[in-house]
């Protein structure tokens, strides 16, 4: 199998993949295509059927395994594929584990090093706390391990919200010692905490997309709200803990504008703000110099607001 992270531009392809994504457009001159996302477990890329009505093109729908055949082109940078024929994949042509994107560290050893830093906390309702979501809640830990950070953007892939999760505890752990102003244990359980709604504001792999919650209500709340549950079940966990713990998740997409329905208006607040939005963007353009096949400048990126140079990355 040829992975999408090996094309080269004028590759011909005659492989499976999982169609994530299927939408029928029309050209500026009126003529239909179809728009397709292709996924393995290397990554996605962009396809289109030029000629929806040709014979060698069978029906299929988002989700599907699908054979193409077609040429790997380029258009603003960024590789694309022109289908030629497809055929929707039969039972036992694929295995799914092939085309789910994954962590590049093993999810096993990243759960170790987070137990790890829970562990090493000392409040103890803080500790009861974080060992009643992730060593007691065994479809909770579950599920958080196989969880995506986002659909798009960074981190989307499975294992993506534990290493998300890891590292924006690694830097606040960090950020303790060079601030002796911030509480580690109050920091560190909020970085661990911050982004757990995420288990119930995507769905799992492949569909990885937003659930009811997720559109009503998004992460931030749904985090918050699972944090007060475990809290109640804690005898004597104190109030203005969990508001501040609360608060943390809250607040810690920092403006308004980003989502947060709060400020941050404590230390440990702006620090998990900080840890959160550093390995987000590294991430993001970790993911941009990986998907890329050019150097030199790319041009405008909405997320960064700036013309941003790429380099290979070894």
């Amino acid at each position: 199998m040829k992975f999408i992270k090996d094309f080269k531009e004028g590759d011909r392809i005659f492989n499976i993949y999982l169609c994530k994504h299927k939408q029928s457009a029309v050209t500026k001159n009126g003529k239909p295509y179809e728009n397709l996302i292709l996924q393995d477990k290397t990554g996605t890329v962009d396809a289109k059927i030029w000629d929806p009505n040709n014979a060698g093109i069978e029906d299929f729908d988002s989700l599907d395994y699908i054979e193409v055949y077609g040429d790997v082109t380029s258009f603003q940078g960024a590789f694309q594929v022109n289908v030629k024929r497809v055929r929707k994949g039969r039972e036992g042509e694929y295995d799914p584990a092939d085309y789910l994107p994954v962590s590049k560290f093993p999810i096993d050893g990243m759960m170790k090093d987070l137990l790890g830093l829970i562990d090493s906390i000392e409040n103890p309702y803080l500790r009861q706390l974080l060992q009643a979501f992730f060593v007691e809640d065994e479809e909770f830990v579950k599920i958080f391990k196989q969880s995506s950070a986002a659909k798009t953007v960074h981190h989307g892939f499975v294992g993506g919200l534990l290493q998300h999760t890891l590292a924006v505890a690694r830097l606040c752990d960090y950020y303790c010692t060079q601030y002796p102003v911030l509480k580690r244990d109050l920091l560190l359980t909020a970085a661990i905490c911050h982004d757990i709604g995420k288990t119930k504001e995507l769905s799992l792999f492949p569909q990885n997309d937003y659930t009811d919650d997720g559109q009503f209500l998004g992460h931030i709340v749904i985090g918050s709200e699972m944090i007060g549950e475990k809290v109640k079940q804690i005898s004597g966990f104190p109030t203005l803990l969990a508001s501040e713990l609360k608060h943390c998740i809250l607040a810690h997409h920092g403006e308004y504008e980003f989502g947060s329905p709060k400020k941050p208006a404590i230390v440990e607040a702006v620090a998990l703000t900080f840890a959160d939005n550093t390995d987000a963007k590294m991430e993001t353009f970790t993911e941009l110099l990986e998907n890329t096949y050019e150097t030199g400048w790319l041009g405008y990126n909405r997320l960064f607001e700036s013309n941003v140079r790429g380099t290979r990355l070894e």
